[in-house]
């Protein structure tokens, strides 16, 4: 077509003799042909943006649902699935971020399995129950579950490469036990792990955490459910009252004051809600001090404001407190026995599920001292199934 046209300029451009029905022929077909080359360069960047879209965002299926290709755009796919978890952004602009909720939640242009975040706060840089954890997490679950974990700042984990830990530290502040600083990282791991869209389940742990039943269980356990697992009572006592500061009214009177574990489990809505909460959490950090432990506060009193009926009001990690104790019994090597998993595995008394009793209340136990991981494995295929 390049050809046919320098053909008909160099035509035009001689200074032999033409006549003038010959130029009209020749403007014509000059112009003819010029158009439909604008057509070909036209149609090609059409057929070429197609592409791109269909390749970024999938296809519309035969059942009406959202398809998608197996060969995402490598940029696209990092942007709904973060695998590159350190970071540069502030908390204000990570939190804003992670609060960005697409318009139409529940049509994804991708393949999305729902995950379960297991977000780990370890408070002294150090996993010691780290390979009872990759035992349970191995086993071809590889798509189903994330994991976070909340160091102290510089300080590595010291894992190996294939462990499932691996990577998975994210950018961290310091910490100081009874303080709001508490609140903050929680905030910060929620943060991270709801950039990934497929995380749909998130639980809260710490480094003395283990799992007593295996992956299965516990992953169709908290995406069957239809509720969060949030510990919040009122006691009109020292440890929950006397804690309570009448600055907070009237957002929060006495009233809706509540306490519970720290140890907790969101759905992905109410995660978000969580970080967007603007109104009660600046009050917490004004007049919630060292004295009143936000982290068994805040969450527990936002839940209950906000999204009572999402709630199941408990927790999903069983913690054994004796009276008169301000931390919560720690189990040693000769405390980790079949016969104290197993009472954990199955209450005695049982709890709600989806509005129905069970008695599988508990999903992960604290507090395991390092000494208990050799018993722990032992025991681990016979009595927790992993």
């Amino acid at each position: 077509m390049k050809g046919a046209l320098d053909d008909f300029k160099l035509m035009l451009t001689r200074n032999e003799p033409i006549t003038g029905l010959a130029k009209v022929v020749a403007f014509l077909v000059l112009f003819a042909l010029g158009v439909v080359a604008g057509l070909w360069v036209s149609a090609g960047i059409r057929r070429s943006q197609e592409s791109i879209v269909t390749r970024s965002i999938g296809f519309q299926g035969s059942g009406g649902g959202i398809c998608c290709r197996p060969d995402l755009d490598p940029g696209f796919e990092e942007f709904v699935a973060p695998t590159r978890l350190m970071h540069d952004m502030t908390d204000e602009e990570l939190f804003w971020r992670a609060t960005l909720v697409p318009a139409a939640a529940s049509r994804y242009p991708f393949e999305r399995v729902p995950k379960v975040a297991f977000m780990f706060l370890a408070g002294h840089g150090v996993l010691p129950l780290a390979p009872l954890w990759e035992r349970f997490f191995r086993g071809g679950h590889e798509d189903r579950f994330s994991i976070y974990v909340h160091s102290p700042p510089g300080v590595a984990i010291n894992v190996s490469e294939d462990s499932p830990f691996y990577g998975r530290q994210i950018p961290s502040q310091e910490t100081e036990w009874g303080s709001v600083t508490l609140v903050d990282a929680e905030k910060r791991l929620l943060a991270n792990a709801l950039l990934d869209f497929s995380n749909e389940r998130f639980v809260l742990l710490s480094e003395s955490c283990i799992p007593v039943h295996n992956f299965t269980t516990v992953y169709d356990y908290l995406v069957g459910s239809r509720h969060s697992f949030v510990e919040s009572y009122y006691r009109n006592d020292r440890g929950c009252r006397n804690r309570y500061s009448r600055s907070m009214a009237p957002d929060i009177t006495l009233r809706q004051w509540r306490k519970g574990s720290q140890w907790l489990e969101l759905s992905r809505d109410l995660a978000t809600s969580v970080l967007a909460d603007t109104r009660y959490y600046p009050l917490f950090r004004r007049h919630c001090r060292p004295s009143c432990y936000p982290d068994e506060h805040y969450v527990q009193t936002y839940v209950t404001l906000r999204h009572g009926m999402r709630n199941s009001n408990r927790t999903v990690t069983r913690v054994e407190w004796r009276a008169g104790r301000s931390h919560p019994v720690t189990y040693g090597a000769r405390d980790a026995t079949p016969e104290l998993v197993r009472s954990i595995r199955t209450s005695a008394e049982p709890c709600a599920y989806n509005s129905r009793p069970t008695s599988t209340c508990y999903l992960f136990a604290r507090k395991f001292a390092p000494d208990s991981l050799a018993p722990l494995l032992n025991m681990s295929s016979t009595v927790m199934h992993y």
